[in-house]
């Protein structure tokens, strides 16, 4: 494709969204063009924001008919490059932010049908204003789009319990790389008449089409809530702990996450408003929260955790009492990101294994890479709970930042060949964009590769949705 947006076709852009819903202004235009964390930048001569979902296939009819490629973007809080143009100035830009209705709203159904331009953080609100839950939760709900979420299958700390933004989708409304609009706008729970399209568009990063609407599962809101912040003697003590919690809940464990000391000794340095919950350091964390639809939990937390300190794998233990307190022990591990940046360059692993296996994947990826470089800082936390560590690697105290960063591929391959070799993914939640572009062609087989590009061929045969991403 050449570079640059023809100018006819710009006009017709500018018709198709009116003059609230374009700009080539550069300073509007900057946010839009690079990835969060710094990593990819790129350039457009103009940002589309339709108001409809008639104008989305407005726009998108103008691009197929003329060739020209899109790059559809919700928060753009990913951190895997894919809702960046790359720097040929011949891609738009087409933001689903000014789409942000809450549609309808069925408690009954347990439903919610909204834009895919609404902030996460106003879908959740709006469910509890209907006495509702949806519980997709992660750390950039304030500014993610929910469309983002769908197109990434975004994961966050309560997959555990209520699965990742595929399994809380019961419909979509999604326009074609064509113009054309599919509307599967549909709140049942049963419905086996034909293929479930729907499933092809969650997880595509935007390469096969536009969400621009979904009907959302909810759940009843929980009537009390018991967060713990709790020592714990190793990974394997912390899978060991998950298992007896949901047994003993009645799988009310809604989320576990794992903590290493190094992790939230970087959180106490640079996060102002923290502190250490518990009076003594210790290697391993685990943060968990059980939810439960009773007025109170059954059991209080030293009957909950009786068996795991007789058994030595729960050394110690803090109990969020008020919501303040809870607040403070959840800041101390979705902070984590924001404090390894104060600590200088880091290369990124969002992987998964089974549960089972979490603890000799840890083991075994963080011996590979010191076995290269002994002074690097292995920070692995995160969603152990469904198995999705953050595998972050942070160069070693006083090494040369950008001469770290540029071995990225060589650490990503060393991670990714010990995940495979447990049978797990290289992308859990973040998605695969540009970044893990080539991974996924080297470690997925040639059929499952094949099968991809051949959907890809048969929905976008121009390739104009989000090109370079994914494929």
């Amino acid at each position: 494709m050449t570079a640059g947006v023809p100018d006819d076709v710009l006009d017709r852009l500018h018709q198709a969204v009116g003059p609230k819903g374009w700009t080539s202004d550069p300073d509007d235009l900057a946010p839009h063009l690079k990835e969060w964390r710094g990593m990819y930048f790129g350039t457009t001569p103009i940002l589309v924001s339709p108001a409809s979902t008639t104008e989305v296939a407005d726009v998108v009819r103008i691009c197929h008919e003329t060739g020209t490629a899109i790059v559809p973007q919700g928060g753009n809080t990913g951190m895997c490059g894919g809702a960046v143009p790359d720097q040929s100035g011949g891609e738009i830009v087409l933001s689903l932010a000014r789409m942000n209705k809450i549609r309808a709203i069925d408690p009954l159904n347990y439903t919610i049908e909204v834009d895919a331009g609404c902030v996460l953080v106003d879908v959740q609100e709006a469910a509890r204003g209907a006495g509702r839950l949806f519980p997709l939760s992660l750390a950039a709900e304030g500014s993610c789009l929910i469309g983002g979420n769908l197109s990434t299958n975004a994961g966050g700390v309560n997959v555990l319990k209520y699965g990742t933004a595929r399994e809380l989708a019961l419909g979509l409304e999604v326009v074609l790389p064509d113009g054309r609009i599919w509307d599967g706008m549909t709140g049942l729970r049963k419905d086996t008449a034909g293929y479930d399209l729907k499933q092809m568009f969650i997880g595509a990063e935007g390469t096969l089409g536009v969400i621009t609407g979904a009907v959302l599962k909810l759940f009843p809101l929980p009537k009390s809530r018991l967060t713990l912040f709790v020592a714990i003697r190793d990974p394997e003590a912390a899978v060991a702990l998950l298992a007896d919690l949901r047994d003993r809940t009645g799988d009310r464990v809604a989320a576990f996450e794992i903590v290493p000391r190094d992790a939230l000794e970087m959180v106490l340095r640079h996060i102002p408003g923290t502190s250490d919950p518990l009076s003594e350091a210790h290697e391993w964390y685990a943060l968990v929260e059980i939810a439960s639809p009773d007025a109170e939990i059954s059991q209080d937390a030293g009957d909950l955790l009786e068996t795991a300190f007789d058994e030595g794998l729960v050394l110690d233990a803090a109990t969020a009492s008020n919501e303040s307190q809870r607040e403070a022990l959840w800041k101390l591990r979705e902070s984590i990101s924001e404090a390894e940046r104060a600590e200088g360059a880091s290369i990124k692993h969002d992987v998964s294994v089974p549960v089972s296996d979490m603890p000799a994947f840890m083991e075994k990826a963080r011996k590979a890479v010191e076995d290269v470089l002994p002074d690097i800082r292995v920070i692995a936390f995160g969603h152990i709970g469904d198995g999705n560590v953050h595998f972050n690697l942070c160069q070693p105290k006083g090494a040369d930042g950008q001469a770290f960063v540029k071995r990225w591929e060589e650490f990503n391959r060393i991670v990714h060949d010990v995940v495979i070799a447990f049978h797990g993914s290289i992308s859990a939640e973040h998605g695969v964009g540009q970044m893990k572009r080539d991974e996924l062609a080297h470690y997925k087989s040639g059929v499952h590769v094949d099968l991809m590009r051949a959907i890809k061929r048969a929905l976008d045969p121009k390739g104009i949705m989000n090109p370079g991403k994914v494929l």
